[in-house]
């Protein structure tokens, strides 16, 4: 097993997003599966991690290490400066435009973002590793729940925060929309009776995906009733009616009678407990740790196979694929 380097730009407050959280989360849960684990800064120089640059200078290709590379915007940067060094890339969302060299392993953390590669990319090794729920959202749920609804400002629809919100007050209702960053996310959660979240307008303005989902799965492990969107990964998990309730179903007046129900009698929109813990435990540190320790033995087989000589697979060009097509189609007329 090779030592691991997680790339992140930093770790500062500058950078704080759920995909940081992801990397740092992983970097730790996959301590003990490689000889070493350390995150390395690419952007901002930081004290307690190396900067990428001065490795690249001090180490010749293709070195010891394998490199996980995850900033979606930043990947093709990336992958030319790490050129003939062995690397896999993290994939959280979808949607980017670019292509991955031949041989390049795809860590995807949602099947909806292993489908993508899976469509893009089919000749490079592709492993699903999903998030995993930080043990805090799972604790337990406090008895009282001061929130009635509770909405993340961040990724809301104008649909939310302008029209919803505003008519569920009206009715009443305590809902508080949370901006910012929150230290203790699963205290504000644990607070709540509903939690609404609707990314899908957000993800069509920026052009990529929904890569994963996780605050929905850390509301419905706080005891939340979940109403969402279904758009890209939430689809993965978010059974409508099952395990979540649509967000935005066809009118406002039939969103504002669910909610007002569910704040009523959240008993009646929680999910079945037993199929809930079944979802939870797949996305448990202990499973997603195993997932880690599976995909990297499978990512460095495939680098010790083409260190020692192998070819990568390379999949054609879609307008080859199109004119061999008309071509057979010809062939077959004539």
């Amino acid at each position: 097993m090779r030592p691991l380097r997680f790339l992140v730009p930093g770790t500062g407050p500058r950078f704080r997003c759920g995909g940081l959280q992801v990397e740092l989360q992983s970097a730790r849960l996959c301590g003990g599966l490689a000889p070493t684990v350390e995150l390395v800064s690419y952007r901002q120089r930081e004290l307690d991690h190396p900067f990428l640059s001065d490795l690249l200078r001090a180490e010749p290709a293709p070195g010891q290490a394998l490199w996980i590379v995850s900033w979606g915007f930043d990947v093709p940067k990336l992958l030319r400066r790490l050129r003939g060094r062995p690397l896999a890339y993290h994939a959280h969302s979808s949607g980017y435009g670019f292509d991955l060299p031949p041989g390049v392993p795809v860590l995807a953390v949602s099947r909806n973002t292993l489908g993508y590669w899976g469509d893009r990319a089919p000749r490079s090794p592709l492993q699903l590793v999903p998030n995993a729920l930080d043990p805090a959202f799972t604790a337990g749920s406090d008895q009282r729940r001061p929130i009635d609804v509770l909405v993340q400002a961040r990724k809301s629809s104008p649909y939310v925060l302008q029209q919803l919100v505003p008519a569920l007050r009206a009715r009443g209702l305590r809902v508080e929309v949370q901006s910012g960053w929150v230290e203790d996310l699963a205290v504000l959660f644990r607070s709540a009776t509903v939690y609404l979240y609707d990314s899908a307008d957000y993800w069509r303005s920026v052009g990529v995906s929904e890569g994963f989902g996780l605050p929905p799965l850390e509301a419905l492990a706080s005891g939340c009733v979940v109403f969402s969107s279904f758009n890209h990964a939430l689809a993965d998990s978010l059974d409508p009616g099952v395990i979540a309730w649509q967000l935005g179903c066809g009118s406002l007046e039939l969103d504002l009678e669910r909610i007002t129900a569910a704040v009523a009698r959240p008993e009646l929109y929680l999910p079945e407990p037993a199929r809930l813990a079944t979802l939870l435990v797949g996305h448990s540190e202990t499973a997603v740790r195993q997932r880690w320790r599976s995909a990297l033995q499978a990512v460095n087989q495939h680098w010790d196979q083409l260190q020692a000589g192998a070819s990568p697979l390379v999949s054609p060009a879609p307008w080859r694929l199109r004119w061999g097509r008309r071509l057979s189609r010809l062939r077959q007329r004539f």
